[in-house]
């Protein structure tokens, strides 16, 4: 939500952000990061109520203030700006990977004892690059029969915004951060996320029905995109089978930063091949 409010007030595009956006700014700024530094705290069951009314009353004061200011500052221009797009890259991936780390780290553990990186690491990056290109073909055929089938039946059948925006930029600075999103910040991020945290958390607690569907399910859903969702489905469970197979994240790791990256220089060939002068 913070990096919201950064995409906000740095919204591109026709129609600047009214200044009485700017007044909600301060408050539900200052809101939302003390409900972080509530997070944040060492929790016990003594000062458990007192915490937890402290994060509720200031992360629903942060929640409500940004509301009213995308009501204030109208619908946003489509697709969504380049700033937008970093923002929430940095907002999401790039706080995970500070705040894994911090995690492991709260639990006396590092990256590698705690998603087995030295665990025959050579042989996890090649599995993890060859199902990664081995995939492709079969997500891109999955997002073209939904979107076929969404366009049927007359529902919006876009492509993932940060695509959007892909395919309008071409500053190459520009596609530069695009791609550090997509290739730095993304894959291992999302994948300590959904693979090496809840997912294996999940299974040793002795849900592994639940580890597969909920994680695939969850990876699927935060991405915001009905086109891609059935993409994004086989290629969680592509991702999560790797992870289970390898004990190693740096074969999830590497399949992911390959398809993000081949489907980075597809646009780039689109681009170049069909856009005209």
């Amino acid at each position: 939500m913070i990096g919201s409010w950064a995409g906000l007030l740095t919204r591109e595009g026709p129609g600047a952000v009214p200044s009485r956006v700017f007044w909600l700014a301060a408050p539900g700024l200052l809101a939302l990061i003390t409900a972080l530094a509530f997070t944040l705290q060492q929790w016990t069951w003594e000062r458990f109520r007192r915490q937890l009314i402290g994060f509720s009353v200031t992360f629903y004061l942060g929640l409500i203030c940004l509301s009213v200011a995308h009501q204030w500052a109208g619908p946003a221009p489509q697709p969504s700006g380049y700033r937008q797009v970093v923002w929430a890259g940095l907002s999401f991936q790039g706080a995970a990977l500070i705040l894994i780390t911090r995690f492991l780290h709260q639990h006396g553990t590092t990256w590698s004892n705690a998603f087995g990186l030295r665990l025959r690491p050579g042989r996890a990056l090649l599995l993890g690059l060859a199902a990664g290109c081995v995939v492709l073909p079969a997500a891109w055929a999955l997002q073209l029969l939904s979107m076929a089938l969404l366009q049927q039946l007359n529902l919006p059948a876009d492509v993932q915004v940060a695509v959007q925006v892909l395919q309008e930029t071409t500053d190459w600075r520009r596609q530069l951060g695009l791609a550090v999103v997509a290739l730095v910040l993304a894959p291992p991020a999302e994948e300590a996320l959904f693979r090496g945290l809840l997912f294996g958390t999940l299974h040793r607690a002795g849900h592994p029905r639940l580890a597969w569907i909920g994680t695939t399910l969850l990876f699927a859903l935060v991405h915001a995109n009905a086109a891609s969702f059935p993409a994004l489905v086989l290629l969680a469970l592509l991702l999560t089978w790797l992870y289970r197979n390898t004990a190693n994240l740096l074969a999830p790791i590497a399949a992911h930063a390959v398809f993000n990256a081949l489907n980075f220089l597809a646009v780039q060939f689109y681009q170049r091949t069909w856009s005209g002068p």
